[in-house]
């Protein structure tokens, strides 16, 4: 090899070191950065507080424009920051055909949330296995995981861009699973820079197409918490809707460990329902 080859294959090293040291970290700051921004979201978005409570209306509208009303109370508590256990009860008033069932998630730190349905009309407590947590849930446009929350770990974040929500200043971070079990292939959302909810959410299908939306419609203050009180997730497939209004809100009640049981999932105490 002549001195001619050398340095050309020396300049070509120090081209590749330099563009390494360039973008690289760009690519390494960007996953750091859309983690942190994702674990502050999940933290304002469904940690906040010591405990919560609130009346929940979802409406559910067809393509055609047929509703279908869900009511229930959601109970939730947590036992540390994002990441740690965190239990959650729910109990259903309307309609008919769901009055009196109960719902109870109980998530744990490197584990897949344990998840249980009482189906009052044949007394049965049922088990939502693992590989359902993608499934409706009753019937509306949510999942069940998207009731309770996904872990931060089972997706990597990465940030996009900044744009905006309406006059809101906002971080696009794209979250892509890990695994296959789940119907979607990446997700887009919006936070906000002020308060770091998520103000809208894209996730895309195994295709690549775009699935459901989610908006935050309305946000409120509750004891110093920004709280969304009004959201939407809209499937664009189907042109199936689910609207949810949350009333009632209430932080730091002093919700019981005994609360999530089995035993008050066939009753549950008439003081934390209503």
């Amino acid at each position: 090899m002549n001195k001619t080859h050398i340095k050309e294959e020396l300049k070509m090293i120090r081209y590749l070191v330099l563009l390494f040291v360039l973008f690289m970290p760009l690519k390494m700051y960007a996953a750091d950065n859309g983690i942190e921004i994702m674990k502050k979201s999940q933290a304002a978005f469904l940690y906040a507080g010591k405990d919560f409570k609130a009346r929940v209306m979802m409406k559910l509208v067809s393509s055609g424009g047929q509703e279908r009303i869900r009511e229930m109370t959601m109970i939730r508590k947590n036992y540390g920051g994002v990441g740690a256990e965190q239990k959650y009860f729910m109990y259903f008033y309307q309609p008919t055909d769901v009055k009196d069932m109960t719902f109870m998630v109980q998530k744990h730190p490197g584990s897949d949330a344990d998840r249980w349905l009482f189906v009052p009309a044949i007394s049965m407590v049922r088990r939502i296995a693992a590989r359902d947590k993608s499934s409706s849930f009753v019937g509306s446009d949510f999942s069940y995981e998207d009731v309770s929350g996904r872990y931060l770990e089972d997706d990597t974040h990465a940030v996009l861009k900044e744009e905006n929500v309406g006059a809101k200043d906002c971080i696009v971070v794209k979250s892509t699973p890990k695994a296959e079990d789940v119907d979607y292939s990446y997700k887009l959302s919006w936070i906000d820079k002020a308060n770091f909810l998520p103000l809208k959410e894209e996730y895309y299908d195994k295709k690549g197409d775009l699935y459901k939306v989610f908006t935050a419609d309305e946000i409120k203050d509750v004891k110093g918490f920004p709280t969304v009180t009004k959201r939407t997730m809209k499937n664009v497939q189907s042109g199936h809707t689910t609207e949810v209004t949350f009333t009632k809100v209430d932080y730091n009640i002093g919700v019981e460990d005994s609360l999530f049981s089995e035993r008050y999932l066939k009753q549950p105490p008439k003081r934390w329902i209503e």
